[in-house]
């Protein structure tokens, strides 16, 4: 039986030039296999990122938004970097126009299911699978673009019609 010799870039000096058992050389194997698939692992974190542009587009254009978030636009039509997984209500306004405010959600992105899975099958494991749906990279926002056709405010009403009497 051959026996393995400890590789001298492991440095460590309890095996350094030393022949190592079928044991440690399992270990050392295992340990090597973990630390390339932690590094390499969480495939759709790394190819689509936790975060995606999100628009907003407006019929008519030139609407002010506000996201629960936090973030605004002064006119209409813009674009966010919101993280993959944020659930946000949104808020337009326009002078003229009536008020909208609709939710935005997120759901399992059929490219990043695709992506999680087959990356993290051959590279990741289940490691990588946990990281990219913790981290959400498998999601994306709903709907994306956000288009809304703003209604005019009512007309007001004519002042009423009074008889010479």
């Amino acid at each position: 039986m051959a026996k393995l010799l400890c590789p001298e870039w492991l440095g460590h000096s309890g095996f350094r030039g030393k022949s190592m058992n079928r044991f440690q050389a399992r270990g050392l194997r295992a340990v090597l296999i973990v630390g390339v698939c932690a590094t390499l692992g969480a495939c759709a974190t790394v190819t689509r990122g936790t975060s995606q542009a999100w628009s907003v587009e407006t019929q008519p254009g030139g609407a002010a938004v506000k996201t629960s978030t936090g973030l605004t636009c002064e006119q209409t039509p813009c674009t966010f970097r919101m993280k993959r997984k944020q659930n946000f209500t949104v808020t337009i306004t326009k002078a003229g126009f009536k008020n909208w405010q609709g939710n935005v959600t997120h759901q399992t992105s059929g490219g990043g299911v695709a992506t999680t899975v087959a990356g993290n099958a051959v590279l990741g494991g289940l490691i990588g699978v946990g990281v990219d749906a913790a981290s959400g990279a498998t999601q994306d926002l709903k709907p994306n673009p956000l288009k809304v056709t703003l209604e005019p405010e009512a007309p007001p009403a004519p002042p009423p019609v009074t008889n010479g009497g």
